[in-house]
């Protein structure tokens, strides 16, 4: 395999990171921003979008970092592997189902305005 995939496979894994719930700051100023801009948007639509908008964006934002991740490491090493991609889905589910939680006892709460 060249550099250059491998280059890629780093970049990807990197990325990955940034939008994986891994980190400590990741929510607070990558997932969520994106999932409430994309849910605040969608209010105007019907207010009703907000809370199912966010939550499904929120988990594709997680979802899409242990992709990345996961496809730049395989890329890294150069091999394949169905079970990563099984796990990595389980642990996004369950957090959010945290996020879930939050905002059903109003830890999160969700905007009045909108």
């Amino acid at each position: 395999m060249g550099l250059g995939k491998k280059i890629f496979g780093a970049y990807l894994a990197v990325i990955g990171f940034i939008l994986s719930p891994l980190s400590w700051w990741n929510d607070l100023f990558v997932n969520i921003p994106i999932a409430y801009a994309f849910a605040y948007l969608s209010a105007f639509i019907s207010r009703s979008l907000f809370v199912p908008m966010f939550l499904i964006i929120y988990l594709l934002t997680n979802v899409a970092g242990f992709m990345l991740m996961h496809k730049g490491a395989e890329q890294i090493a150069e091999k394949e592997s169905r079970w990563g991609m099984l796990e990595s889905l389980a642990v996004s589910v369950f957090y959010m189902i945290i996020v879930i939680l939050l905002m059903l006892f109003e830890i999160v709460p969700i905007p009045e305005g909108v």
